[in-house]
């Protein structure tokens, strides 16, 4: 099984879209609650919510509204790179940001080293499994990996290289700003992609050839 690069009209028409559908939106649900784990634990945040806490600090926002507000943005760029943002784009903008907000008001904070680090691997497990659902819904990447295949396209630098610049930019002005790096940081980087992978091969749903066929 493999992922797709589909236009808006064909996500609808490739087929098992109550299925794919269900998979977006448990999978952006369960990305939001694994970036409140990883808020809670205590111990650093991935590179993006560093910079989403970071601004945090400076304006009178709930999490989940600076997520959202920053989600624009990113879509917002993705207009002179002449990208198409799918179903899953748009619900990857709005979904995750406010599902944070409410994990933040029921999620408690953890104290204690061990429930901490617990904690942090929960939210790295939850967050692999996730992503990998929302992607393998094939309904579109989301506004922050958008940025990163268009910017590829438009200047022809490796994925790897635009990826690593622009976590290690949005990093650096999120500490800048005050956002907490720390062990989660380094966990997340190192683990997020092992994660990912593994549940990919249980959640990329598999497409009928004939509907994409027809619709290409």
């Amino acid at each position: 099984m493999s992922l797709t690069n589909l236009s808006p009209r064909q996500q609808f028409a490739a087929g098992r879209v109550p299925l794919r559908l269900a998979s977006l939106f448990t999978g952006l649900l369960l990305f939001a609650l694994a970036m409140a784990l990883m808020v809670r634990a205590n111990l650093g945040v991935d590179p993006w919510n560093v910079f989403h806490l970071g601004i945090s600090h400076h304006m009178p926002l709930s999490l989940g509204s600076i997520v959202i507000i920053v989600g624009v943005i990113m879509l917002l760029t993705w207009i002179p790179m002449k990208q198409w943002p799918g179903v899953g784009t748009i619900a990857n903008v709005f979904v995750i940001g406010a599902a944070l907000d409410v994990f933040l008001l029921v999620l408690p904070e953890f104290s204690g080293l061990g429930w901490q680090i617990l904690c942090l691997i929960a939210a790295i497990l939850i967050n692999g499994l996730g992503g990998a659902m929302y992607i393998g819904s094939h309904f579109g990447a989301g506004p922050r990996d958008g940025l990163m295949t268009g910017l590829h396209l438009r200047t022809g630098l490796s994925i790897r290289l635009v990826r690593t610049s622009i976590e290690l930019l949005v990093l650096g002005i999120g500490w800048l700003l005050g956002g907490p790096v720390g062990l989660g940081t380094v966990a997340y980087a190192l683990l997020i992609g092992p994660s990912t992978q593994y549940f990919f091969r249980f959640t990329i749903i598999k497409l009928a050839p004939s509907k994409l066929e027809r619709v290409n």
